[in-house]
């Protein structure tokens, strides 16, 4: 009697493991993502639309390389937390040529150099690898 009772408590962690793995997998936020930002008037080019299943799960790239929260120069951000917009803290659109800012202002601050530097930078590092990954302008925004 007691092994039954042992064996279904076994089985019955055994399920819990399964389940929460499941739970852990299906979870890795939407098929796709658009662009769209309420920094900009109006949108000059048409939004990107990109995988995220893609990026994440096929190409293999962890949360964290898009998604940050920094403190004390470290990004703290890990999967499981909040996501937020990008414009929540990018919240200007683009930088002024003048005055002159360093990169890491322009990042920093403004949504349209964050996101080139995050999208177009990595793209540019896969295409160094022997990759394709669009860099041009109308590779990521269609007419």
């Amino acid at each position: 009697m007691r092994s039954k009772k042992v064996l279904c408590l076994l089985v019955a962690v055994c399920f819990g493991f399964v389940m929460a793995g499941v739970a852990v997998a299906t979870d890795k936020g939407p098929e796709t993502i658009t662009m769209d930002s309420k920094v900009y008037p109006e949108h000059k080019k048409s939004l990107v639309t990109f995988s995220h299943q893609k990026h994440n799960v096929d190409y293999q790239i962890g949360c964290s390389e898009c998604h940050h929260v920094y403190k004390d120069g470290e990004n703290v951000w890990k999967e499981g937390d909040e996501v937020a917009k990008c414009d929540c803290c990018h919240s200007e659109a683009k930088a002024p040529r003048e005055p002159k800012l360093s990169k890491e202002e322009k990042i920093k601050g403004y949504h349209y150099s964050a996101i080139h530097e995050n999208c177009k930078g990595c793209h540019q590092d896969v295409n160094k690898e022997g990759k394709a990954a669009p860099t041009k302008c109308t590779e990521c925004h269609p007419k």
